[in-house]
């Protein structure tokens, strides 16, 4: 984990990666929570058997899902220090580019692209690619907007 005091630090990493989280184990039991939290019930992410049949093997994970694992990832890959707020600002560019499997596991490399002023602090892009351990394909990659404020 790395630790990065204050805004200016992090707009000086521009270009970089920031680093890989820990793999992640996506079980049929979280793809269920999920889907009640999000009231999406859609049956390949619930029954094996509609899984099979649409031809992923089984069930699989909403995309939604493993978008949704990049603020878990970005916790274990940096800590920001020496700021009054952060905040998710949202996405410029989602792209789901394989299923990820029940009982598999997928991690987050994060690359810092961007930064651009705003008023009191900076909005910062970063790549964030969801990697499925074993496939040469990622999950998902996705260019996040967070910003910070000095």
């Amino acid at each position: 984990m790395r630790t990065i005091t204050g805004v200016a630090e992090l707009r000086a990493l521009v270009g970089t990666d920031l680093g890989t989280s820990a793999w992640h184990e996506v079980t049929q039991a979280r793809i269920d929570a999920f889907a009640a939290a999000s009231d999406d019930f859609e049956d390949i992410h619930l029954d094996p058997a509609r899984g099979a049949a649409a031809g992923f093997g089984g069930t699989i994970a909403h995309g939604l899902y493993t978008l949704s694992l990049g603020p878990k990832f970005l916790y274990e890959i940096y800590t920001m220090r020496g700021h009054s707020l952060g905040l998710n600002y949202g996405f410029e560019r989602v792209r789901f580019l394989s299923p990820v499997p029940a009982g598999s596991r997928v991690r987050m490399v994060a690359h810092l692209t961007g930064a651009t002023e705003i008023t009191g602090g900076t909005r910062f892009t970063l790549t964030q690619t969801f990697e499925i351990e074993g496939h040469a394909k990622p999950a998902c990659v996705a260019e996040s907007l967070i910003a910070y404020f000095d």
